[in-house]
């Protein structure tokens, strides 16, 4: 039974080490990153049209269905930010006195603390984050554009370097790479449909309340899903914003903040981690950690790939005899019990 080794501080220093070249290299390593999670999740594709055609032009045709899919996405969460603004430009005077009004009863409370902070309120530092929202998006854009020239090469070099790593001797790496492949598709798949889930709730509940744009926070709720925590978070409070200054503070507002998070809770915290089960199971607080990390590292693209970074991690580790301990230890508990089932 393999034992946990304590770390030797030479490894942590490393570990620092890496972490800082990875954050002043981001320009580089985040493109990297991102082109090696897209040749594992188009592989399949590339694999079943290089059986009916020759090989480079199975790497276009994956290419042009990789850009589209990623344009497609790209456009609509623009799409539905852009609408928002607007709404918000148009409605500046609304969102100014709901919050004024909000002021005034603070402070007639005695909640003078909260009602600083209301007081000092302006509709266009709402405006502003989510410009800066629309920007962090385009800079995921422009890294997948440098991205797709690692993919066109990374898809041309799949085959070869599989064969090189068997003729070393290094079947094992093969294995690890095929494994974090799959789990890198079945994350996909699984994100995919419970992002899909998540934007109809949302667009379901935002038209039954009469909540403007409800399309469009479908539509962005259903983007932002893919990046995990923040995104929900974002696609829940945004919205409830919004409804304020539809509304005022009433009862619909309310609804919406509440029915949003429960529809997050169920689908992000009960359907999906069920649906997952063992073969992704990963420590919540890991995946929280990857998401906040990965975010100071690289920013939005780095949130959205922390997650499957962390997942390759500890693939590669249950594949190294000396680290499947670790693997175990940082795996959720789906794979704790199937390890004392074993």
């Amino acid at each position: 039974m393999n034992t946990l080794r304590p770390i030797a501080p030479l490894e942590i220093i490393a570990a620092l080490l890496v972490l800082a070249a990875l954050y002043l290299g981001r320009s580089l390593f985040a493109p990297v990153a991102i082109a090696l999670f897209i040749v594992a999740v188009a592989w399949p594709l590339q694999r079943t049209l290089q059986r009916r055609m020759p090989r480079v032009l199975a790497m276009v045709a994956t290419l042009i269905a990789t850009a589209a899919v990623v344009a497609a996405m790209a456009s609509v969460v623009l799409w539905g930010l852009s609408r928002a603004t607007q709404w918000a430009i148009a409605n500046a005077a609304s969102f100014q006195a709901y919050y004024q009004r909000m002021d005034a009863w603070l402070e007639g409370h005695g909640l003078y603390l909260a009602s600083e902070f209301i007081h000092n309120f302006d509709p266009r530092w709402l405006i502003g984050v989510m410009q800066m929202v629309g920007v962090g998006l385009q800079q995921i854009a422009s890294f997948v554009v440098i991205a797709l020239v690692f993919v066109v090469l990374g898809l041309l070099e799949v085959d070869a370097m599989r064969v090189k790593l068997v003729q070393a001797g290094r079947a094992d790496i093969v294995d690890a790479c095929r494994a974090t492949a799959s789990k890198f598709q079945r994350y996909m798949v699984i994100r995919s449909a419970m992002s899909a889930a998540t934007g109809l709730g949302v667009w379901a509940l935002s038209y039954a309340l009469g909540v403007d744009l409800a399309v469009e926070w479908g539509v962005i709720a259903f983007a932002l899903n893919f990046i995990p925590f923040l995104g929900p978070l974002f696609a829940t409070v945004l919205p409830t914003l919004f409804a304020i200054a539809q509304f005022g503070f009433g009862m619909v507002p309310l609804v919406i903040f509440a029915g949003l998070n429960v529809v997050q809770f169920l689908i992000g915290s009960y359907l999906e981690p069920r649906i997952a089960g063992h073969r992704l199971s990963v420590s919540p607080f890991l995946v929280l950690f990857a998401v906040f990390l990965g975010s100071m590292l690289w920013g939005i693209a780095g949130a959205f790939i922390g997650v499957p970074v962390l997942i390759a991690l500890i693939t590669f580790a249950e594949h190294h005899p000396a680290m499947r301990s670790w693997a175990v230890l940082l795996a959720g508990d789906e794979a704790v019990e199937k390890t004392q089932a074993e």
